[in-house]
């Protein structure tokens, strides 16, 4: 006979105990699992995690905390707390689910080799997340209850931060619409959920050269849409530009501007900088691209570096005729591309002996281990 279980039960957990045990011994168990299941728990940090660091790809793999705060439609974030990760309950009529109600963040935590825990610019992202919360009619945490709920995070998940160098812990924020709503409205209640897992290079071919496809059929953003945030709804629209990509043997997709399909935006996850000669060019954010933290930061020290940066249009042509291309993001570093095709041509950019890129990544990297002063204060050091 099928058994029927609590609403608040993850659905991986009810298989279990509906396979392991029977109809009674559930019923006399089910309140004590529930407790166990919704309550803050406490881990032991000093517990080694079972993770081959060397191997570590960009995957999800659970930890053991995660954030969680909730408000109205008029109202303001209130404290949130830690609980166990795992699965939540919406309602099928939830804002987030129905009309794409709901932004995210990506922002890491990294180890140094004296155990030191820090992160990068988390006051980037709150702010970042502010902007895409007006534009998607959402209340926004303020940019102290933002960096606070990543640190909380991070520290109650220390055990799983890569030892220095290995990797880092991938930290993300989320602000959707949870409450229930059937006309198209904002939703009537927001919840901001943080969690975390631990994550190595993002792309397969690990610090190899990408390969890109310039994509002239689909587009990621549109002039007056919602590219220039960080919401949801951006994403999903480009799968399939990027299977298509990678079923033809490519490590991702290059967008152009939808209205003349000349000009450069980004690529699926990732800004994209062209260096010639001695200067560093990539597109402005006008409304279609993310104003990514890391390009913010590769901007910075590369005019601290002596080289000219600028924010302009750049046509696909241009960029073909560069001297070295790259992509920035927080999931993937700072990443060299080995080559683009466009239109079934393929470009390649012969390496040099010193790829701008990785002298940027090589300061910024130094910025963070604290080896190159951090003049601007970036680093929130949290343990």
């Amino acid at each position: 006979m099928m058994q029927s279980f609590p609403r608040f039960f993850p659905m991986h957990v009810a298989e279990i105990f509906g396979s392991k045990i029977g109809a009674g011994y559930f019923t006399t168990q089910a309140a004590s699992i529930a407790s166990q299941l919704c309550e803050p728990y406490s881990p032991n940090h000093d517990e080694v995690v079972d993770i081959d660091w060397e191997n570590l790809g960009f995957g999800l793999m659970p930890t053991d905390y995660m954030y969680t705060m909730k408000c109205g439609k008029d109202e303001q974030f209130k404290q949130g707390q830690l609980s166990r990760y795992g699965n939540i309950e919406l309602s099928p009529s939830a804002g987030v689910l129905n009309y794409g109600q709901g932004l995210f963040e990506g922002t890491k935590a990294y180890r140094r080799e004296d155990g030191g825990i820090f992160l990068f610019r988390p006051q980037e992202n709150a702010i970042r997340m502010q902007i895409g919360a007006e534009r998607m009619c959402m209340p926004s945490p303020s940019i102290h209850q933002f960096v606070d709920a990543v640190k909380e995070t991070a520290l109650s998940n220390r055990r799983w931060i890569p030892p220095a160098g290995k990797g880092s812990l991938y930290i993300r924020p989320l602000l959707i619409g949870s409450g229930a709503v059937l006309g198209l409205a904002p939703s009537p209640e927001y919840s901001f959920l943080v969690y975390a897992s631990p994550v190595g290079n993002y792309f397969k071919e690990g610090t190899a050269p990408l390969k890109l496809y310039v994509e002239d059929e689909f587009h990621r953003a549109t002039r007056g849409g919602a590219g220039g945030v960080k919401s949801i709804t951006n994403y999903a629209p480009v799968l399939r530009a990027i299977r298509r990509a990678r079923d033809r043997g490519f490590s991702d997709v290059l967008y152009l501007n939808s209205v003349n399909k000349r000009d450069i935006e980004e690529v699926s996850s990732c800004n994209v900088f062209m260096v010639k000669d001695n200067t560093l060019s990539t597109p402005a954010t006008s409304g279609t691209i993310l104003e990514g933290v890391t390009r913010k930061s590769i901007m910075d020290v590369a005019s601290d570096l002596g080289y000219q940066v600028e924010e302009r249009p750049i046509t696909i042509e241009e960029l073909l005729e560069a001297d070295e291309v790259f992509c920035t993001g927080t999931a993937v570093g700072v990443a060299p591309v080995g080559s683009i095709t466009y239109k079934g041509n393929m470009i390649e950019y012969k390496g040099k002996d010193e790829l701008v890129c990785r002298k940027l990544y090589s300061r910024l990297v130094g910025i963070q281990k604290g080896i190159v002063e951090d003049k601007r204060g970036w680093i929130v050091e949290i343990d």
